[in-house]
């Protein structure tokens, strides 16, 4: 149900409201496009910043909005058990599909603490959970073994791995086997991911291109040698593209990248900054050399 190239949904914003007519127009982008899910509310919707109100808007919005032609899974996570349980219980509440949710970040729970964090979310709701397992920002790695419990839960079935360490879906195949989703966080290593058993991702760099990451995507777990090949040359093109989208903090970037093709400006909220202009001439190359941008 969640596999291929699921976006990493931005938040477009005007005037630091949330810009609800500009973000219902992206939504039909993805759908019109190929991308074959959403994930609203994620880091890249810059959900730390989002009021609990604007937070459940958005989800409300996409679930509505896609109305079962593209599945939902919402981020509802939180370094709250019970923050998570609540934003949870509203996704399934108003129809999402599921649920992405974050290791908790700051509170630095062991992997019994993360074991009890899931399993409490998961008895109190009735919707499929992914993990996202991302020790770059939340400092904590949920491991192999620790996901292995989870996945005996009735609505844990997979995790967004953004750990950079392909090594790992081997070790979580091995362990959980082809049942348990593996999807990528990292768009740059999308295509070994895959190659090794992965069945996809959820991508920033889809916010731009989601024609090409779909195809790419589609073509990455064909059996057919011709087609293997279009998807190495595909991730040739989109490598330039995947590096320039964490020049700087996501989602500065991706939103700089929305605002040259028109989709929506690029305001982000505090901490978060527009980009320099140095990285603005590294996106604007990036997009012009995968013919994003005409020269």
């Amino acid at each position: 149900m969640f596999k291929g190239s699921n976006v990493a949904l931005v938040t477009p914003f005007k005037n630091n409201k949330l810009d609800e007519n500009t973000y219902i127009k992206l939504i039909h982008f993805h759908i019109k496009n190929g991308t074959n899910g959403l994930v609203p509310a994620g880091t890249t919707g810059e959900s730390p910043t989002l009021s609990h109100e604007e937070h459940e808007k958005v989800i409300e919005l996409c679930v509505k909005e896609s109305n079962g032609k593209l599945p939902v899974f919402a981020g509802t996570g939180s370094n709250s058990t019970e923050e998570a349980i609540s934003l949870t219980l509203h996704a399934e509440k108003i129809g999402a599909d599921g649920a992405l949710i974050v290791t908790p970040y700051y509170n630095k729970p062991t992997q019994e603490g993360l074991y009890q964090h899931y399993k409490a979310i998961n008895d109190k709701c009735g919707i499929p959970i992914i993990i996202y397992n991302i020790p770059g920002r939340s400092v904590i790695d949920m491991t192999v073994d620790t996901m292995a419990r989870l996945f005996e839960l009735k609505n844990i079935i997979g995790v967004k791995d953004a750990t950079g360490d392909l090594n790992r879906v081997d070790q979580t195949l091995k362990k959980l086997g082809k049942d348990f989703l593996q999807l990528t966080g990292n768009d740059d290593n999308a295509l070994e991911f895959n190659k090794r058993g992965g069945e996809g991702a959820i991508s920033v760099t889809a916010n731009i291109a989601p024609k090409l990451c779909s195809s790419f995507q589609k073509l990455s777990k064909s059996d057919n040698e011709n087609e293997y090949k279009e998807a190495e040359e595909l991730n040739k093109i989109l490598q330039p593209l995947h590096h320039s989208m964490f020049v700087e903090s996501n989602p500065s970037p991706v939103k700089y990248a929305a605002k040259l093709l028109g989709l929506c400006d690029d305001s982000v909220r505090l901490p978060l900054v527009k980009v320099t202009d140095q990285t603005k001439e590294i996106i604007t190359k990036a997009l012009k050399l995968s013919k994003l941008l005409n020269e």
